[in-house]
C-alpha cells in the first residue's frame, strides 16, 4: 500500500470532502486528490488559507474545487445537516470523507489537564467526525464505491502519558470508526478505515515536539499515496483497517 501507484485519473468524478483543508496533511491530501480527478470541497475555519489551497488547486487545472467553511469547534447537529443539504444541492453525493482536522490540546498529565481545554478536544476530534459522519451518510449512500478515512494516531492506538485528550479522542475514533465499518459492512457501497499518517512536518507536529528539527520529517505530499489507496476505488473491500501511512 505504501509503494502504491495510483492511475492518473484514479479519482475522476468522484466528489470528496476533506476537513482540515487549509493546510498540512489536509491541505496536501485535497490538492493530491483533486491531482487525480476529484472535485474536492474543502472546509476548514480560515477562509483566507482555504482560498490559498483553492486557488493551488484551480491553478493547476484540476477539477474545480469547493468551499465550505466551519468551525468545528463551534457547531452544533444543525450546522452539519446544513452542510448536507448543500452537498446535496451542489453535488447530488458523496465519494469520499477524510476526517483529518485536529486539536492537539496540551501535553499534561490526566488529573491536571484543563476542563475547558477537554471539552474543546472532544467537541473538535470525536464529537465533529461523528456528527459530521452521521450527516453526510445519506449522500455517502447514493455513492456507487464510497470511502470514509478517520485519521488517528500512534498515541490513539496505545496509550501514552501526557497525551491526554487528544489521545483518547483518537482511540475513540478507532473504536468508532470499528464500529461504523461494521454497521455499513452489508447493504451499502462505504467502507470505513483509519490511517496514522506518522511523524510528518505540520504545525501540529511543531507543537508537540518543539525541539525536533522539522527537516528530518517527511512532507504531508510524501505519504499520499495511502491516502489515494484509501480513498480511491482501488481499496474496494479494505474495510474497518487501521492503517498506517509510513
Amino acid at each position: 500500500m505504501k509503494n502504491y501507484k495510483p492511475a492518473p485519473d484514479l479519482l475522476k468524478d468522484r466528489v470528496i470532502l476533506v476537513t482540515g483543508a487549509s493546510d498540512g496533511i489536509g491541505a496536501a491530501a485535497a490538492k493530491s486528490f483533486a491531482a487525480h480527478g476529484a472535485t474536492v470541497v474543502l472546509l476548514g475555519r480560515s477562509i483566507r488559507k482555504l482560498e490559498k489551497v483553492y486557488d493551488a488547486i484551480e491553478q493547476s487545472g484540476a477539477p474545480q474545487p469547493a468551499i465550505y467553511p466551519m468551525n468545528l469547534e463551534g457547531a452544533a447537529p444543525k450546522d452539519y445537516e446544513e452542510l448536507a443539504t448543500t452537498l446535496e444541492q451542489e453535488f447530488g453525493r458523496l465519494d469520499g470523507l477524510l476526517h483529518n482536522a485536529a486539536l492537539l490540546g496540551t501535553l499534561t498529565p490526566l488529573e491536571q489537564y484543563d476542563l475547558e481545554q477537554w471539552a474543546k478536544l472532544m467537541q473538535v476530534n470525536l464529537h465533529a467526525p461523528f456528527l459530521l459522519t452521521r450527516a453526510v451518510l445519506p449522500l455517502l449512500k447514493k455513492s456507487t464505491d464510497a470511502s470514509v478515512l478517520f485519521t488517528s494516531s500512534s498515541v490513539g492506538r496505545k496509550g501514552r502519558a501526557y497525551w491526554g485528550a487528544y489521545g483518547i479522542t483518537k482511540a475513540a475514533c478507532e473504536n468508532m470508526m470499528e464500529i461504523w465499518a461494521d454497521e455499513l459492512e452489508t447493504n451499502t457501497p462505504i467502507r470505513v478505515n483509519s490511517i496514522d499518517p506518522g511523524a510528518v512536518r505540520t504545525t501540529l507536529r511543531a507543537k508537540a515536539y518543539p525541539g525536533e528539527d522539522p527537516n528530518t520529517l517527511r512532507r504531508p505530499e510524501e505519504i499520499m499515496s495511502v491516502y489515494l489507496y484509501l480513498l480511491g476505488p482501488d481499496s474496494r473491500g479494505t474495510n474497518g483497517q487501521r492503517t498506517s501511512a509510513q
